[in-house]
């Protein structure tokens, strides 16, 4: 390791170590805190000032150049499927069929399925709520076991789909970054998903709700704005932007002969088109000819827009400091680590997304800057990059603490004490990120 690679590193950890000071210590919010400590990234790895103030103009500008718009219309499906009632008509009928021994399995299913198309924060204010009164009705178990039984599957359940199957943000961004295959990202996604949510879930809440006590959460469930659609429309909303994805990678798979024939199904398979018809779809769906009203529309871009404001502003700053790594070398000296056979490419993105998620806070940045470094790389050493952007998105969620809003959000609604937010969500996540790249590393090893 030469004298430039030291500089380049202490670089790296000063910068990210003061944006962790400014949001943990300083209150501010990610926005600023990642932008400040992109330009000191770059002062102290030498950039001259120019450069530097072009590379974060460079970072915000091509991440928010299409995950802004992914964002924005994540976040309106999701305000909709919300104000219609509908989320929660489908998660309540769920959890009644399921009676009470498969009421945590339920809970999990349940939030994979409408997990899809919500942000993390919008999905655990929908679900918990539900969640927490189906609780009430399991008779053979203390309340608190039983809340704590059926609230865990549903948080892992989210954590999941929002790490590892896009179309959210974070998955995207990084399917984009490493110019990985959408469709095969997607379905690796689902078939490591699926068995990390279980053992999170409800294995690990089995054993967590046995040590933990909680208390009555302070619980307020917005009241819907129409009666709630039929569980098939909801679910028609909640797919098809996933429907529509998936459908345009199909011709990529079949044999030329057949390919262009269907070559149609790929035209709306862009997750900004993809997103967009869904929102448009969702409309009629959910609201019905009501959807003209302005009491039914104000709501929804108002409940949509309060969120994407400042989402999308700390999006942006991440990819700056994503880029200023970038600028500064860190991608070539990580490829050149990796390409002498150091570490592999899937260990060396978990690694990277497991310090940034624990500097920042956030899974999301975490997941921009990993794999914003990372296409280096991956072209160095041959990696599959849709394994590399599962690897990415497990590291993100590695040990929720006090620097992520999540962290404070789950301890209100879950109704536990600091420790014992500790104890359930916080090892939840990590349970999430280690066995995500078990997972991972076993495919990498089969593929």
């Amino acid at each position: 390791m030469t004298p430039a690679d030291i500089k380049l590193i202490l670089a790296a950890l000063i910068g990210i170590g003061l944006s962790i000071v400014l949001i943990v210590r300083g209150r501010l919010h990610p926005f600023v805190s990642l932008l400040c400590g992109a330009f000191v990234v770059g002062l102290l790895a030498g950039l001259p000032m120019a450069e530097t103030a072009q590379a974060v103009q460079k970072g915000a500008g091509d991440v928010l150049g299409g995950t802004g718009l992914v964002v924005a219309l994540g976040l309106s499906l999701g305000a909709m499927l919300q104000l219609s009632g509908g989320a929660a008509s489908l998660a309540a009928a769920g959890l009644r069929l399921s009676g009470p021994k498969g009421a945590p399995w339920a809970s999990m299913a349940v939030a994979l399925l409408v997990g899809l198309p919500l942000f993390f924060e919008t999905g655990l204010v929908l679900l918990l709520p539900i969640v927490a009164a189906a609780a009430t009705g399991i008779r053979d178990r203390s309340p608190t076991e039983a809340r704590l039984r059926l609230m865990l599957p549903a948080l892992a359940g989210l954590s999941v789909v929002h790490a590892l199957v896009p179309p959210h943000p974070g998955p995207l961004l990084a399917v984009d970054a490493l110019h990985a295959n959408l469709g095969l990202t997607i379905v690796y996604g689902v078939i490591i998903g699926i068995p990390t949510a279980i053992i999170a879930g409800p294995i690990f809440a089995m054993f967590a709700s046995r040590w933990v006590k909680v208390s009555t959460p302070v619980i307020d469930m917005d009241r819907p704005l129409v009666t709630a659609p039929s569980n098939a429309r909801t679910l028609a909303a909640i797919l098809l932007p996933v429907v529509l994805i998936a459908a345009g990678q199909i011709h990529a798979v079949l044999p030329p002969s057949i390919a262009p024939r269907i070559a149609f199904l790929g035209i709306a398979s862009n997750p900004i088109l993809a997103l967009l018809i869904a929102n448009l779809a969702a409309l009629p769906l959910l609201f019905g000819w009501r959807m003209r009203e302005a009491d039914v529309q104000g709501p929804i871009w108002l409940e949509a827009m309060k969120a994407a404001g400042a989402i999308i502003l700390a999006i942006g700053a991440g990819g700056s400091l994503k880029q200023v790594l970038v600028t500064a070398g860190l991608a070539e000296f990580l490829a050149r680590v990796a390409s002498e056979g150091h570490v592999p490419a899937v260990l060396m993105a978990w690694l990277i997304a497991v310090c940034v998620r624990l500097a920042t806070g956030s899974a999301t940045v975490a997941t921009i800057t990993t794999a914003g470094i990372m296409p280096a790389v991956v072209a160095a050493t041959g990696a599959r990059p849709e394994l590399v952007v599962l690897a990415t998105g497990a590291g993100s969620l590695f040990f929720s603490h006090v620097n992520d809003p999540g962290f404070w959000l789950v301890r209100s609604y879950l109704g536990t004490s600091t420790p014992d937010t500790f104890r359930t969500w916080s090892i939840l996540e990590t349970i999430v990120a280690v066995v995500g790249l078990l997972f991972v590393l076993l495919a990498s090893a089969i593929l």
